[in-house]
């Protein structure tokens, strides 16, 4: 006599549920565009949804990963001093995914915030590549400076080429143009895939996380074309090569004092930076200048500024800093630094005057935005 499941034509055991898959966002952008900005925005918006990162710095102190660490406690995991696409394997890659993906994490979204000198194609294809059952790639967000695009383009036209890559382009601070009309159209016109959305600190629908995931048909243009290794045939393009990558024509120093920083002297070194020396991002200790604070400081090219935040109980003070330029002297540099500290600090009312140039108007250009990083 047949059982009940077996007149029906049904299995008698029930059937599997296929795992949940966790959508893997790619964020990557040139050096100063804002990505940890529109990270620390997407977090503080989320709606509930409970987002994990990776945080990729280009350098020995991890910055960018301190200033996302404090609003994602322990669904952050931190790779610093080299970029992710040639630091790491797939394999490692998933041993890191595998610990944001655990069912225990409630996950609902990865990101993985590129250094800004990383290439996307290698860490598109880095994740497509994964053989963790629990993620699927999620899509590229590329972000871009509005303000320096086109001289970062001169500099780097493989820019072109990432953003045709990308399935969502975030273009950053058009507050510090005035010629937005005319780089949204370009940039529109390179990321013939993407959505483009304008932004100013990072602002944007924390929404497009979630629905800037490609088709399946795209997914698999981009594992035949766009993401094809052209270096060699054969067996040598299996394995790609970085000879091309951003990151090989620049060097970083990380440089961190137990000793206040001296605010003329800083300041003085911050004028007169070589040309190559293109972005500055860490934390200053002034201190008897101005103890309850300490200062973060961003430079993107020319452009300065810093952010007085309060020093959290019992943080240590410490000055942090990490400099990554082209062709720059850093023996040179860590010199001058060690420099400007204030071996034998010494009232001075106006010390800060310099400094307090650079910090936003709290009513002004940035109001009491994070800053751009």
């Amino acid at each position: 006599m047949l059982n009940q499941s077996s007149r029906q034509g049904r299995p008698s055991t029930a059937p599997r549920v296929p795992q949940r898959q966790i959508p893997v966002v790619v964020l990557a952008g040139f050096l100063g565009s804002g990505k940890t900005t529109l990270l620390n925005h997407l977090l503080h918006r989320s709606g509930g949804s409970r987002i994990g990162a990776i945080v990729n710095d280009f350098g020995a102190i991890e910055i960018d990963a301190m200033a996302v660490a404090g609003a994602l406690g322990d669904s952050t995991l931190s790779l610093g001093n080299g970029c992710l696409c040639c630091a790491v394997d797939v394999g490692e890659l998933d041993s890191y995914l595998e610990r944001l993906a655990r069912p225990e994490a409630r996950i609902d979204v990865i990101v993985i915030e590129a250094s800004g000198l990383a290439e996307p194609q290698e860490l598109v294809r880095m994740v497509l590549a994964s053989e963790h059952p629990g993620v699927v790639y999620g899509g590229l967000v590329e972000v871009v400076d509005a303000a320096e695009f086109d001289a970062t383009r001169a500099k780097h036209p493989e820019i072109d080429r990432h953003l045709a890559l990308a399935d969502l382009v975030v273009v950053n601070k058009l507050d510090r143009t005035d010629d937005e009309e005319r780089v949204l159209t370009l940039v529109r016109s390179l990321g013939e895939h993407a959505a483009v959305v304008p932004a100013t600190y990072g602002r944007v629908d924390p929404g497009f996380l979630f629905d800037c995931r490609p088709s399946e048909e795209r997914i698999g243009q981009l594992s035949f074309d766009d993401l094809h290794d052209h270096t060699g045939d054969g067996e040598e393009a299996a394995e790609p090569g970085h000879a091309g990558h951003l990151h090989t024509a620049y060097d970083s120093l990380s440089f961190t004092s137990e000793v206040p920083m001296d605010p003329r002297r800083l300041m003085k070194f911050l004028d007169s930076r070589p040309e190559g020396l293109y972005r500055i991002k860490g934390y200053v200790d002034f201190g008897p200048h101005d103890r309850g604070n300490r200062y973060a400081v961003h430079a993107v090219g020319r452009f300065l500024r810093f952010y007085p935040e309060p020093w959290a109980p019992g943080e240590p003070r410490l000055t942090q800093l990490v400099l990554i330029g082209s062709g720059i002297d850093s023996a040179a540099l860590a010199e001058e630094l060690n420099g400007c500290r204030d071996d034998a600090p010494h009232a001075d009312e106006h010390g800060m005057w310099g400094v307090l140039r650079y910090v936003p108007d709290p009513g002004g250009e940035a109001g009491n935005e994070a800053p751009e990083a």
